[in-house]
């Protein structure tokens, strides 16, 4: 079988009582993370003639976490329902948006520090999902034949 044509998710892997709470964990986890994000956009309209608090990397960055959250969530729900491609791409996304907050804040001056305090929360949701995408129940559930 070639990698774009994976066995599909066995319903008994995805319906045992673990699997259903990790799937669980990660739709909170990914929830609160899109909600915070919209959350922040919503802050940041409302900021936006405050040039103290509101600058153009906010209105960017504030952005690209709006948009990698709903793909987060929208990955976690598709891999709950037994997509591998959804499950993998919810494994690298959340990853990846770690290290950028990592960066984000570090990065002296650019960002206000309300920011940092949001990308702080948002880093914590998303290891909570790296460390539940990768652990050993959802890697079982996932694993090839």
């Amino acid at each position: 079988m070639t990698n774009t044509q994976l066995a599909p998710v066995a319903t008994a892997h995805l319906t045992h009582a673990d699997s259903r709470q990790a799937f669980r964990t990660v739709r909170m986890l990914t929830g609160g993370y899109l909600a915070l994000s919209v959350l922040t956009i919503v802050a940041i309209a409302l900021l936006r003639n405050h040039a103290a608090l509101v600058n153009s990397a906010v209105w960017i960055r504030g952005t690209i976490v709006m948009v990698s959250s709903a793909f987060t969530f929208a990955f976690g729900a598709r891999a709950a329902r037994g997509s591998r491609g959804a499950y993998r791409r919810l494994r690298i996304i959340a990853a990846v948006m770690v290290a950028a907050i990592t960066v984000i804040i570090a990065l002296p001056g650019t960002f206000p520090m309300w920011m940092k305090l949001e990308q702080a929360v948002c880093g914590l949701l998303l290891l909570g999902v790296v460390a539940v995408v990768n652990g050993r129940q959802l890697r079982s559930v996932f694993a090839t034949a």
